[in-house]
């Protein structure tokens, strides 16, 4: 009988070590390391009969390699081929991180749905009786998805040579276990060899494959970092339990951006794709109300239309508050100090808070200019007019700077309505809008008079 072989591992972090230790050398945290059985005797590779055997690659001047662009599989869902830059591409692995109860598995279930290729879902934490339950309220319709709940990756890949997939679908990659290694499902051990065990299939194969981890209490996903440097997309599946609004970003990719965003609605029949962002993130009212305005971002190469709301009142205590959502409370800060000198309105005194609607956090600072007349129209208690939207960055002198792509901007404005738009007069515009206005401002004080006169 072989030697049982055993290692430390951070629960944490995932460092390795030879024995025992209180505090873990990488990540500092106390208590962490635990032992585990490892095993990897006798190891069998992934194989099929119609594998070929690889040679042993040879290194090629640059101009010699072939730069065809990758084939993207088409998933038949508009937002998660946004974020992944077009679609699947063959023999890639993606890992969708999430909170529980977010809405993980309904995507990814209600995708291999639809796709008009033979996909296999993979269930490690529901019975087919569950999946079968949420696929009918989900869409009746589902010739080339097979249901497999099994937790052993020896017994997946066995099916997996039955079947002959084209899209592999895990749920989830904590649930999995291998033969080759003796500690528990869910240890960093597990996660790190099942996952080199998939690697090895998606890139021998070339099947893509996505796997869903669970995520931390601090929003990372969980087990080793290293599992993240392995894959080659991470995506995280965002938003509220309790509204209706997920938000799936890319946060690493090496087919495609980082800045893409994906907007669904959570309904009672599965996720609706948002295609107008802007008709959640701007709030639909009868009369006008001081204290709101309307900015242009962009999130990747999509263009929206969102709602800064400001309110601003007297300081009922001594320290006035400083409150703001889905903004930079130190840009707020900055840009109160900057009507302050600049355009002489007495701020200090108040209480300043700030909104940006449809619960999502905003970095662009071409929102600034958004920002102001919101806070100013809040503290003169006039309202901003309902046709008005505004682009721009304000700097610490007061001025208006020029933003990128602003003729996007005027366009996604003019296409949803509006009449007028504030941009800096620094901007070179070469294209006309004959369905929009476009005033050129350069100062925080021809805002003011713009606006309020």
């Amino acid at each position: 009988m072989a030697k049982i072989k055993t290692s430390f591992f951070c629960q944490s972090c995932g460092t390795q070590f030879a024995k025992w230790q209180g505090q873990c050398n990488a990540c500092k945290e106390w208590n962490t390391i635990v032992e585990e059985i490892i095993q990897k005797d006798e190891k069998v590779v992934w194989k099929t009969e119609t594998s070929v055997v690889k040679k042993a690659a040879k290194p090629l001047r640059i101009h010699e390699i072939d730069s065809a662009e990758e084939i993207r599989m088409d998933t038949t869902d508009g937002e998660l081929n946004r974020v992944l830059g077009g679609g699947l591409v063959p023999g890639s692995l993606t890992l969708l991180g999430g909170e529980p109860g977010i809405g993980k598995s309904t995507l990814l279930l209600q995708i291999s749905l639809k796709l008009p290729y033979k996909t296999l879902y993979v269930s490690g934490e529901e019975s087919q009786k569950q999946i079968k339950m949420r696929a009918e309220r989900i869409t009746p319709n589902g010739d080339n998805c097979y249901i497999l709940t099994e937790t052993k990756t020896q017994n997946i890949f066995r099916q997996i040579e039955e079947i002959e997939p084209e899209i592999v679908i895990i749920d989830s990659i904590q649930t999995l276990h291998t033969d080759y290694i003796e500690s528990s499902a869910g240890s960093i051990s597990q996660i790190r060899e099942c996952t080199a065990e998939l690697i090895k299939f998606a890139k021998e194969t070339n099947v893509p494959v996505i796997l869903i981890g669970h995520i931390t209490k601090d929003g990372n996903i969980a087990g080793p970092k290293i599992l993240e440097h392995m894959v080659d997309t991470v995506l995280q599946f965002e938003g509220d339990r309790n509204h209706v609004y997920r938000i799936l970003r890319s946060l690493k990719n090496r087919f495609g951006s980082t800045a893409e965003l994906g907007i669904y609605e959570m309904q009672g029949s599965g996720l609706r794709e948002v295609a107008n962002p802007s008709e959640i993130l701007i709030s639909h009212k009868e009369e006008e109300l001081s204290g709101t305005a309307i900015a242009t971002t962009l999130e990747g190469m999509r263009p929206l239309m969102i709602e800064i709301q400001a309110l601003v009142s007297t300081a009922v205590y001594g320290t006035p508050q400083r409150s703001t959502t889905g903004y930079n409370a130190k840009r707020l800060n900055m840009i109160l100090a900057v009507l302050e000198k600049r355009a002489g309105f007495r701020l200090g005194a108040k209480d300043v808070f700030l909104n940006v609607t449809g619960g999502i956090s905003v970095d662009d600072p071409a929102i600034d200019l958004a920002v102001v007349a919101a806070i100013l129209s809040s503290n003169e208690d006039i309202p901003v007019g309902k046709d008005f939207c505004f682009a721009g960055e304000v700097g610490l002198s007061g001025e208006i700077r020029p933003v990128n792509r602003v003729e996007q901007r005027i366009q996604e404005a003019e296409k949803l309505g509006f009449g007028t738009i504030f941009i800096s007069k620094y901007n070179k515009i070469a294209t006309k809008f004959p369905g929009i206005k476009v005033v050129l401002v350069s100062k925080i004080e021809e805002i003011v008079s713009e606006l309020f006169g």
